[in-house]
């Protein structure tokens, strides 16, 4: 119960505060305390930040498979650490995919939130050629096609490793794992 309630502070105090701040708190204070360079505090800040993310992304995908597939794993002999292995997180897996994708390209665009505390990002190295070159739309037009790359790429990527992992789960029946099948798959497990 300590560690469960430990988890939930993090995560309700990480998501309900703005990215903003908390790289403030890590560089300003945490930082201070623990004498790290910027770039240190700025990947621990966004780190912490998008760690809560995933942790209820994968939580509630988690909690979206039926409790009848812990039970059907169970009874066929599986311990709760291989039914948990072989049967909840390949179908969660499929289920958050598309969230994770989404959260990592969150990620790549809130990086942009570091150049607050001096990091070069994009957005920082934008700032310093518009400063000097006095072309503020050429500059931060190709800071947003550079973004959009990197998003775009990530996209496209997530979307073949779905259409790949769909056609690989096609002859299950919606994902749920039989006892042929983890034969199979997995010879070596203790099935009756």
């Amino acid at each position: 119960p300590a560690l469960r309630n430990l988890a939930v502070t993090y995560v309700e105090l990480i998501r309900g505060t703005p990215l903003l701040v908390q790289i403030f708190i890590v560089y300003f204070f945490i930082g201070t305390v623990l004498n790290l360079d910027r770039f240190t505090a700025g990947v621990a800040a966004l780190a912490v930040f998008t760690g809560a993310y995933v942790a209820e992304i994968v939580r509630a995908g988690i909690s979206s498979i039926h409790k009848g597939q812990m039970e059907a794993g169970r009874s066929l002999g599986l311990t709760s650490a291989q039914t948990m292995r072989y049967v909840i997180l390949p179908q969660a897996f499929k289920r958050v995919l598309p969230p994770l994708a989404g959260q990592f390209i969150n990620l790549i665009k809130d990086s942009s939130l570091v150049s607050v505390i001096s990091i070069t990002d994009l957005t920082k190295a934008g700032r310093e050629v518009v400063s000097s070159t006095f072309s503020p739309f050429e500059v931060w037009f190709t800071v947003a096609l550079l973004y959009l790359v990197l998003t775009g790429t990530l996209s496209f990527l997530v979307r073949r490793l779905e259409v790949n992992y769909a056609r690989s789960n096609c002859s299950r029946y919606h994902g749920a794992i039989g006892v042929d099948t983890l034969r199979h798959h997995r010879p070596s497990l203790p099935l009756p």
